[in-house]
């Protein structure tokens, strides 16, 4: 009886999506931007445990100075912020390619990208969650990259996984899951040491396995992955940083991090990811509202236990490593996002 209501309530999910967004893709787009900022309203003021994640990270980021009504009012932004990126994500596949390019301000730094890619080097571009990377996979594609890989957390029900990984794919990702099946990142490591391009959320540690930075002030922990490739195979890692400007899409492709001369493997990958940490920094500073962070980043938010086996994971694998200095994170380095589309 509990597996067949398990499965009624995953079909009723996947129904609810299919209808879900075929519904916004119809209606007039006006309509369904008020029906998502009423929703991230909504959402706001229950503020449920993900708008307390969310607002406890933005306390981070303004200060303790700040008062409560302005974090208030900056998470409120910050869920409109999320509620766009969700609309747009769902409007995506009727929303025009001259627009998806039109529409994107950049600092240019895409073009460094392109010379290293067109002389048959790997670019690994590192983002967090801010603004709608979807949309900027989208625009990179569009404008001369052509595909990219990248990696996603399994949903349940495995049907609604598999709807966004089939639309992802339709815009033009490699999309690799972050559990089952080969190793992450062998896969990655391949794809850059043949040319190619890997964009890879990371400003979150989803495994309990990344790599521990200085994030405005505190610890936090980050994905190693970007830096252990760029590491593994020379590829070229870049951070990117993406934010909205009123009614159109920014980012900021910035210079690539290099990996330091001197040192072990795994002090090499400490190092430059703690330098990606603070291009993230900067980029949520100053547009904190688009940084759709509702999960724990901070080591003081982590429950102790998930910190000992953390830490535990992290010794064992120096230990399996010895003095050869090698570390290959797998999938708790690739970078997977934490949710669908984010």
């Amino acid at each position: 009886m509990r597996r067949t209501l398990a499965a009624v309530k995953d079909w009723l999910v996947d129904r609810g999506y299919a209808v879900g967004w075929a519904l916004v893709c119809r209606v007039p787009e006006s309509w369904a931007r008020s029906a998502f900022m009423f929703a991230g309203d909504i959402a706001w003021r229950r503020q449920g445990r993900g708008v307390q994640r969310l607002e406890a990270n933005l306390r981070r980021v303004i200060g303790p100075e700040a008062s409560g009504k302005e974090l208030r009012a900056l998470s409120r932004a910050a869920m409109r912020s999320y509620a766009r990126y969700w609309l747009e994500v769902f409007r995506l596949p009727v929303i025009s390619k001259e627009r998806i390019v039109g529409d994107m301000r950049s600092n240019g730094g895409e073009k460094t990208a392109f010379t290293w890619l067109a002389a048959g080097r790997g670019v690994v571009l590192a983002l967090p969650h801010m603004g709608n990377w979807e949309q900027a996979g989208a625009w990179i594609i569009l404008i001369g990259a052509g595909k990219f890989t990248t990696v996603a957390e399994r949903l349940k029900p495995e049907s609604v996984y598999q709807r966004f990984v089939d639309f992802r794919e339709s815009l033009g990702f490699e999309v690799l899951p972050a559990s089952g099946g080969n190793s992450r990142f062998g896969v990655l490591a391949q794809r850059l040491r043949a040319g190619g391009l890997v964009c890879l959320p990371a400003d979150r540690d989803v495994t309990g396995s990344g790599i521990e930075v200085e994030f405005f002030g505190e610890k936090a922990r980050m994905m190693g992955g970007p830096a252990a490739l760029a590491v593994q195979t020379g590829a070229a890692l870049m951070p990117v940083t993406l934010w909205y400007e009123g009614p159109y899409w920014a980012v900021h492709v910035h210079e690539e991090i290099p990996v330091p001369d001197g040192g072990s493997r795994r002090d090499k990958v400490a190092v430059m990811t703690q330098q990606m940490a603070r291009v993230f920094e900067a980029g949520v500073a100053a547009h904190p509202q688009d940084w759709h962070m509702l999960q724990r980043v901070f080591v003081a938010d982590f429950e102790p236990g998930r910190l000992a086996a953390a830490n535990a994971a992290e010794h064992d694998s120096d230990s399996a490593n010895g003095a050869s200095g090698a570390h290959d994170p797998g999938p708790a380095g690739s970078g997977a996002s934490g949710e669908a589309g984010s």
